[in-house]
């Protein structure tokens, strides 16, 4: 029997068990379904995340004390300091620096007469700030080199913080606390959203000089940001920077750097590894369903090949040889699984779709869907592959009954 008549004979039987036939596949749609939504959503994020750092420009770059893991204790490291942050502003030692901003992070909440708010609250140059993200306060003004080398207690914060400290009223001049220490409102940035790893509305900005007195009483920097004059100037700039911190820091020759300077590339790779690490397990951790689907068309399929017994038994009476029945039972398999693939593929796509809606609504504007491919051709061939492999026992077991034996079966 040639394979195209397998087929049909393959189809016929499945269609004449409909209800079995779309349980059979409820597990294979469910676990391809579940990797099509963790891998779409994986990737907007990811897309996401690397588009807000890329929107920093290529001439930028961050100096970061210990390995410069963002997610590590490297980035509480004490390796940074004023001495640091003064020897890469000398012309001398690095001439293609137009700008530099240190920074730091202060944890806690912000409160104004008994109102308070979880702010993200850092301490920098404003004037840096707004070159670099090109934003400016609607309301008020920024603080200046001036009030950093004062250590002036100002802020600026943003629409968020705003409205949920004052409300309607007004903010220019008020004092809001931090630590119970008190800062000036100086301004207020307009709506703007996410950059890269804060949200703008919900920003507290403050001399990073004043942020270091009176609120963490360190000396150190949590990263230094660094602006060259030219893109093209920026692996020099680079450059200069490691040689000028390896010199302020004593760091001879063979030994490891205490701090690295990543361009926005390198940014741009090292979440991007974090980012499609973690989707690629999770969508490992989900793929184990589709095992269990698996074992349920195994289990189907036996119970298949017992119901169809007198149906074997007359195909084999009639010609068919072990190695047909064989092949119309695998077919049958495989049709399934990679029909549930399929269906799969279409589900997951369309709750990933409206997922990445709600994401833009609610999390970021920017937020974008982004269809896995690879991830659906995965599915529909490894759905597939499971027929095979979890489709052999039972059609095994058919392709063994004696055709006279199965046509006494009740």
């Amino acid at each position: 029997m040639n394979l195209k008549s397998t087929i049909n004979i393959s189809y016929r039987g499945l269609m004449m068990h409909k209800t079995r036939s779309m349980l059979t596949t409820l597990g294979i749609v469910i676990g391809v379904a579940a990797i099509i939504i963790v891998m779409a959503l994986g990737d907007g994020a990811r897309e996401l995340i690397v588009g807000e750092i890329s929107s920093l420009g290529a001439e930028t770059a961050v100096i970061q004390p210990g390995n410069g893991d963002l997610f590590g204790t490297g980035f509480f490291s004490q390796s940074l300091n004023e001495r640091d942050y003064n020897a890469i502003r000398k012309k001398g030692n690095v001439p293609n620096l137009v700008a530099a901003m240190p920074e730091v992070v202060v944890p806690g909440v912000v409160s104004f007469e008994g109102e308070t708010y979880a702010a993200t609250t850092i301490g920098g140059s404003a004037e840096f700030f707004v070159d670099t993200f090109d934003v400016y306060p609607d309301e008020g003004t920024i603080f200046t080199e001036d009030d950093i080398n004062e250590k002036d207690r100002v802020a600026v914060i943003g629409s968020t913080v705003r409205e949920e400290l004052f409300g309607q009223g007004p903010a220019i001049g008020k004092f809001i606390k931090i630590k119970n220490e008190k800062f000036r409102v100086l301004g207020v940035f307009p709506i703007s959203g996410s950059f890269t790893f804060f949200n703008l509305d919900e920003l507290v900005l403050l001399p990073y000089s004043s942020a270091q007195t009176y609120l963490l009483g360190t000396s150190h920097y949590n990263q230094i940001n660094v602006r060259a004059d030219n893109p093209d100037n920026i692996d020099k700039l680079v450059f200069d920077i490691t040689a000028t911190l390896r010199e302020t820091h004593n760091i001879d020759l063979g030994e490891e750097n205490d701090f690295v300077v990543r361009t926005q590339q390198g940014l741009v790779d090292q979440v991007g590894t974090v980012v499609s690490i973690l989707t690629s397990f999770l969508a490992t951790v989900v793929a184990i369903s589709l095992v269990v689907g698996g074992v349920g068309i195994m289990n189907i399929m036996l119970v298949s090949v017992t119901e169809r017994t007198k149906e074997i038994g007359l195909r084999k009476a009639l010609g068919a040889t072990r190695k047909d029945i064989l092949r119309q039972f695998l077919i049958e398999a495989v049709m399934l699984t990679a029909l549930g693939g399929l269906i799969g593929v279409i589900i997951g796509t369309v709750i990933a779709l409206l997922a990445s809606l709600v994401l833009a609504q609610f999390v970021s504007e920017n937020w974008q869907f982004v269809f896995p491919l690879g991830a659906a051709i995965l599915g529909v061939g490894v759905s597939a592959v499971v027929g095979l492999v979890f489709g052999i026992y039972p059609a095994s077991q058919a392709s063994k009954k004696s055709p006279i034996e199965a046509l006494r079966y009740e």
